[in-house]
């Protein structure tokens, strides 16, 4: 077997395949592309599912990849297993309706023992079948020739998501020898395929045949596809001959700079797993922003800072008290910059946010003592030896404290942690992020009535709003037609001037004429097919039939306007860069006749000074009246103009590049005004956050923009004609005088109001009764809010009125409750925290406090009464 770098073995995989015919794709984002189900790309099929259910041909049926991929299913599992990544890489070799299981498992062996390739003894390696996958059995033993012994069955070698594409799998393992064996390891496990260490599975082969319906059976696929995956980091340990995957040249340059900040060995034992752990996590921290995730506390962004907590809390296990982990992004640059350009390129901003991070977590980490401190002290003070589940779940959650930095404080205190309380809030957070994913299967049923229509069409658009085109497919109820007469139905010419949906912009819509002139269908609307072919929507007036020729007519207006938003949204593109900085993207957009919504990457809400300079910038580039100019080139071409790709677009090796001038320089296939002047008017009337690290603006362009500036002034105007203002301008004076006004008068108020309280607080003072030795003050007093209601108690406090003070306040169907003790009677053993709790359950709710000062709120105003004389009762019952 030969020694390869990680570099080396990620390329002879890709060249092999290569070889074999494949279409070397690259690695896609990170970040899910109009894919709900997923909340990270965790696989190398992920990026290829619009293939494998049918709903895009790719240019060529077989494709090899290296695809970064996250999981945190079971991040803590990192570091104290060989093999828990969050990132990896899974190599894969795909075949979309072409080739099959013995070209797969035949591919799969030459790459894994032939001299040119991995050149692997045969001898070790071992594959598990499908027992009812007779035919994958005989690839293995007649034309592979692999020995019986080498080829076990296993019932759980079935790849089944649910509805959709499905089918059996074969696995390959490599065997590390009798060393790798575990002493405890059960007998039933023994063996290639089991749960042991020895027999380690490098490669899985899918063969995806059926397509599991809703009715739970499993009919054949139009299209058999063939989906493998290879982890590198695994496969990299048994070509480096490493312990586990950590000690391969992906990690280990990570670790020794660790060595270096920390002064600890990774030799140390009680050391390894903090420097796994930080090896792996800043990995994936890198990988992630680098393709436009940011740290917040949702979604992706929850994900990235708890792995960044995680990492730190394990840098403080080795003794390093201080931000560390942006210094090791340049490592991870260096680690895979021969194939991924993403973190060297963006290292900067990487190293930024890191930092940033990392900062705000030690202050977060010192708000967390300061809280855990004061929870424990309430627990020492009330007797308690137990810190609940769910305090310990919010120091996790929102301070970022491992449960076993809490239960390590606590121990000292002589508190102990209810752990089953805390897995418990923390299985209620698993579930609610389930909830919160999208409950869309990640694959849909594959259908074989658009992939197998073998048309094209010529897209005319770009310069014309009606043609002739011949009519050349009808699909209508979900089959081919040769007519149509009534109904809606998508429709196939051979050439058209329709736009179909794509990068954002809507289809367009229009009409279909005979060559009499007379309208036989509607467009409503046109999506792209597997193909790339227009389907026209159409509901139809008058009968069509294939091979005739027909007019198309786009509708005009409606396109202009379009158009219109389409181009702004390139200027507003470049307009935040220029004002946010260059770790803009977009991450999504709309372009309808109505208006452009705009969703890109940023980690916090746009200031108004911000938000005002986009909006002049955008502007100006319209005032200017700037020319657009389209050039179609090669890719790689474009890439060196330095024109930006949008968000989930798929590219051919020709493009089209979009340039306003020096400005914006983007690769779009949509439509766009002729200058810029024609958009008129740009206008944003809302930013918003729509996830962790997503931005979106709604804006207006061209008449929708004069309308909603229009609605603006007759508002103003309204607001002036109320204010009695002389003239516009006034209208804020006005509204300053009235606010000064109101502020007098709430001045004035409050001030009648203390009077009030302070009379009152006379007659309650007064009404003292004893009770059990004690001087107790239990009343309801007629103020204004809880805020007089805590002046009372203040007040009380002042003066040596008496023992324990007890103040109920009625309020819009609430009432809220005040207890107040001197010190003679804590002395006693008398507590507000205790009293209080007493009598909240009178009043429907709950309460709690210090000692001295407690307080309550509830439901039920009608208990209050009975509230108030529990006090005594509650009194009584400690006297005696």
């Amino acid at each position: 077997m030969k020694y390869l770098t990680g570099s080396e073995l990620r390329q002879l995989f890709l060249d092999f395949f290569k070889e074999k015919g494949h279409e070397v794709k690259p690695s896609a984002s990170l970040i899910p592309v109009n894919d709900p189900s997923l909340l990270w790309i965790n696989s190398g099929v992920a990026t290829l599912k619009k293939y494998f259910d049918g709903s895009l041909t790719p240019d060529n049926p077989r494709i090899v990849n290296a695809q970064k991929s996250i999981r945190t299913n079971d991040i803590e599992n990192v570091g104290r297993t060989a093999r828990h990544h969050t990132l990896f890489e899974m190599l894969g070799n795909f075949s979309i309706g072409d080739y099959f299981k013995e070209e797969a498992i035949v591919w799969a062996w030459e790459f894994l023992t032939g001299n040119r390739w991995m050149a692997i003894d045969p001898d070790l390696l071992y594959v598990t079948i499908y027992p009812d996958d007779t035919e994958a059995h005989r690839i293995w033993h007649d034309v592979v020739g692999l020995s019986e012994d080498h080829i076990i069955g296993e019932e759980g070698n079935f790849w089944d998501i649910g509805l959709g594409p499905s089918g059996p799998n074969t696995e390959i393992f490599y065997d590390r020898g009798p060393e790798y064996l575990e002493a405890d390891l059960p007998e039933k496990e023994n063996y290639p395929g089991g749960e042991n260490s020895r027999w380690l599975e490098i490669w899985n082969l899918v063969f995806s045949q059926f397509n599991h319906k809703e009715d739970d059976s499993y009919e054949p696929l139009p299209n058999k596809n063939i989906d493998t995956g290879m982890g590198l980091e695994r496969m990299l340990s048994i070509v480096q001959d490493a312990p586990t995957n950590f000690e391969t040249d992906l990690f280990m340059p990570i670790i020794h700079k660790v060595e270096e900040i920390s002064g600890q060995s990774y030799d140390d034992e009680a050391n390894k797993m903090s420097f796994k752990v930080i090896a792996d996590h800043i990995r994936a921290i890198s990988f992630a922003i680098g393709d436009g995730a940011l740290p917040s506390n949702e979604g992706r962004g929850y994900v990235l800072r708890r792995l960044l907590r995680r990492a730190v809390m394990h840098g403080r296990r080795l003794g390093i008290y201080h931000p560390f982990l942006h210094h090791l992004v340049p490592i991870v640059g260096q680690i895979t910059a021969s194939h991924y350009k993403e973190v060297v390129d963006k290292a900067d901003l990487i190293q930024d946010l890191v930092l940033k991070e990392e900062e705000r977590f030690f202050e977060t980490l010192t708000e967390g003592s300061s809280h855990l401190s004061t929870i424990l002290e309430k627990l020492q003070e009330e007797g308690e030896n137990l810190l609940s589940g769910q305090d310990a779940f919010l120091l996790y959650d929102t301070y970022g404290f491992p449960v076993e930095l809490t239960e390590e404080i606590a121990k000292e205190k002589g508190v102990q942690v209810d752990f089953e309380g805390y897995q418990a809030e923390m299985e209620k957070q698993k579930n609610r992020a389930r909830a919160a994913r999208s409950d869309d299967q990640s694959m849909q049923v594959q259908s074989d009535l658009l992939t197998k229509l073998d048309v094209s069409d010529d897209f005319l658009g770009y310069d014309q709003l009606e043609s002739q085109g011949q009519l050349v497919t009808i699909l209508a109820d979900d089959q081919v037609q040769e007519e149509v007469g009534q109904g809606q139905a998508r429709l196939i010419f051979d050439a058209t001037p329709f736009y179909a949906e794509k990068g954002g912009q809507v289809g367009d819509q229009g009409t279909v004429r005979n060559l009499n002139q007379e309208v036989v269908a509607h467009v409503t609307d046109v999506q792209s097919g597997p193909g790339d072919q227009h389907l026209h929507l159409v509901d139809v007036v008058q009968p069509l039939k294939v091979g005739e020729t027909y007019l198309l007519t786009v509708d005009a207006k409606r396109r202009s306007l379009v158009e219109k938003n389409h181009t702004a949204t390139h200027l507003l593109h470049q307009a935040l860069k220029d004002v946010l900085g260059s770790h803009v993207n977009q991450a999504g957009s709309l372009v309808n006749e109505d208006l452009l919504r705009f969703d890109f990457t940023h980690f916090s809400p746009l200031e108004p000074g911000e938000l005002k300079q986009v909006e002049r910038i955008v502007n100006q580039k319209i005032w200017d009246n700037i020319g657009l100019e389209t050039k179609v080139t090669s890719l790689d071409k474009a890439k060196e103009m330095g024109a930006m790709a949008l968000f989930g677009e798929k590219y051919s090796q020709e493009v089209r590049v979009v340039l306003v001038d020096d400005y914006s320089k983007e690769l779009c296939g949509g439509t766009h005004v002729k200058t810029t002047g024609d958009i008129g008017l740009f206008k944003i009337t809302s930013e918003s956050g729509i996830g962790a690290g997503t931005r979106r603006i709604v804006a207006v362009t061209s008449r929708a923009a004069y309308e909603w500036l229009d609605e603006k002034t007759q508002l103003l105007d309204q607001a002036q004609d109320q204010l009695k203002a002389q003239t516009s301008q006034d209208v804020l004076q006005r509204i300053t005088s009235l606010q000064n006004d109101l502020k007098a008068l709430d001045k004035e108020n409050e001030s009648l109001n203390a009077r009030l309280a302070n009379q009152q607080a006379d007659n309650i003072f007064q009404d003292v009764q004893e009770v059990a030795g004690y001087q107790v003050i239990a009343q309801e007093a007629k103020v204004k809010d809880m805020g007089q209601l805590r002046q009372l108690a203040d007040k009380w406090k002042e003066s040596d009125y008496s023992d324990i003070l007890v103040l109920g306040l009625r309020k819009g169907g609430k009432v809220n409750l005040i207890v107040a003790c001197q010190e003679s009677a804590i002395a006693n053993g008398i507590k507000a925290g205790d009293l209080i709790k007493h009598l909240a359950q009178f009043v429907g709710g709950g309460g709690g406090g210090r000692p001295d000062l407690a307080q309550a709120g509830g439901s039920q105003p009608d208990g209050l009464e009975k509230a108030l004389q529990e006090t005594f009762t509650w009194l009584e019952d400690r006297g005696n």
